[in-house]
């Protein structure tokens, strides 16, 4: 018998409802060339065979690569103190810790965790994590639409593309109006923004640094969000907040991000971690869990989950989020990263890449015919317009062991000549000097 005992007539009738004739045409907007050929399992090997076999396919990610690519996910540092800390059983086995008086080190780590992200945003309170960035963003706007009774919200197109297509994919079959302003490179456009923010707005939804890696102070859009009764979230690279101004300074309501950055391994794209913050006035409408300190009756401290606004822990129609799991291990690994470095250590980390960044601007601007474009603030990423379409030149810079960035022309059209280039506090001068040379080299050819 089926796992799932549908009857053929059940089928029939599901595919109907899908508007589709069978299972296949339900995954007919994956590219044929990225459809799995077979789903055929190879006859069993032996423990060796197995180990060789993913040692060559391991090779193939190309751990000589020089990554200039970032977009949201970025090559940095990971001492080895935290593989040898999240290896521990008491953390790298332990599910949700529904249990306290058996979970007090999960519990623990979890809210020192969010502590940190309290202490990088400025803001009052943290969930105990999310899946990634782009899921964190979506309830996010959830979490606005609850609070305000409204449905319509304001992308900025400056909002990494990424996260833009999993907010439209997320509200597909919901009553959300998405309403995306802005006109391409630079900064918010105010103008445009004022013009759509009306009594109907949900939340505006804005990036620090944005996606072309521009740094803007949003304190005057948010001030106007806050006259009309319109939530303001802010999307944000963690890393940076140890030198640029938080969302908590500008007067955001909810902060989010992608934690990857802190301390996690890019791993082929996962998994990552997802954070958030907000004011404490909004606590009871945030997604997921939060864990709190607390004391028992002999005067002990101990650490519970105080909030769970779960669909399994409440009546669904009360729930604030379907939300049934976290990457605690994730959040673990950011917490032992930013213990490792301290307060003062991430600001040295991040003024490496700001450092770094710039010498690398510097040294592009000299090659005829490229436009780098430096009028505005950038934190460790910024955007190159070249003389030919970037993804040739990308092409042949990666055969020759230099990831270059990302080819803008991938999410924006009108820009297949830009590239975004990021530079982290792993990528040495040689490393800068010889991409340079590189791009030079391709262009002209």
């Amino acid at each position: 018998m089926s796992f799932i005992s549908n009857t053929a007539d059940q089928k029939i009738e599901m595919l109907k409802t899908c508007h589709v004739d069978s299972i296949n045409d339900l995954f007919r907007d994956i590219p044929q060339n990225l459809a799995p050929k077979s789903f055929s399992i190879p006859e069993p090997k032996s423990e060796l065979e197995i180990l060789s076999f993913f040692k060559n396919l391991a090779a193939q990610n190309g751990s000589d690569l020089t990554c200039f690519l970032g977009g949201g996910f970025y090559d940095h540092f990971i001492p080895a103190a935290i593989d040898a800390l999240v290896s521990r059983s008491e953390f790298y086995t332990a599910y949700t810790p529904y249990q306290p008086e058996l979970s007090q080190g999960t519990l623990c780590a979890t809210y020192e965790y969010q502590t940190d992200i309290c202490r990088l945003t400025n803001l009052d309170v943290s969930n105990a994590s999310l899946y990634d960035g782009g899921t964190a963003l979506y309830e996010a706007v959830q979490m606005a639409t609850h609070i305000t009774g409204r449905k319509k919200i304001i992308v900025d197109i400056s909002v990494n593309p990424v996260y833009r297509k999993m907010l439209k994919t997320y509200a597909n079959n919901l009553s959300l109006e998405l309403v995306e302003t802005g006109k391409g490179i630079g900064l918010c456009d105010r103008e445009n923004i004022f013009s759509v923010l009306d009594k109907n707005t949900a939340a505006i939804i804005l990036q620090n640094p944005n996606f072309f890696g521009f740094i803007d102070d949003h304190s005057d859009i948010v001030e106007k969000c806050k006259s009309l009764g319109i939530l303001s979230i802010q999307s944000v690279y963690p890393v940076a907040l140890a030198i640029i101004k938080t969302p908590g300074e500008q007067g955001f309501d909810i902060a989010t991000g992608e934690g990857q950055s802190l301390g996690i391994p890019l791993s082929f794209g996962g998994p990552y971690l997802g954070f958030m913050a907000t004011r404490k006035e909004f606590v009871r409408k945030m997604p997921g869990r939060i864990v709190s300190r607390t004391v028992d009756n002999h005067g002990r401290e101990g650490f519970v989950l105080s909030l769970q606004a779960r669909e399994q822990h409440i009546r669904r129609e009360k729930a604030t989020s379907n939300i049934c799991s976290n990457e605690a291990l994730c959040a673990i690994r950011a917490h032992i990263f930013l213990s490792l470095l301290g307060k003062k250590g991430i600001r040295d980390l991040a003024s490496l890449c700001v450092d770094k960044a710039h010498y690398a601007m510097e040294t592009i601007k000299k090659i005829p015919g490229v436009k780098v474009m430096d009028s505005l603030p950038v934190f460790n990423e910024f955007t190159v317009k070249l003389p030919v379409k970037t993804t040739p030149v990308f092409e042949k810079m990666l055969e020759q062991g230099v990831s270059a960035g990302l080819p803008l022309g991938n999410y924006y059209p009108e820009m297949e000549n830009c590239l975004l280039i990021a530079v982290t506090e792993k990528r040495t001068i040689n490393e800068i000097n010889r991409f340079a040379m590189l791009l030079e080299e391709n262009i002209c050819q």
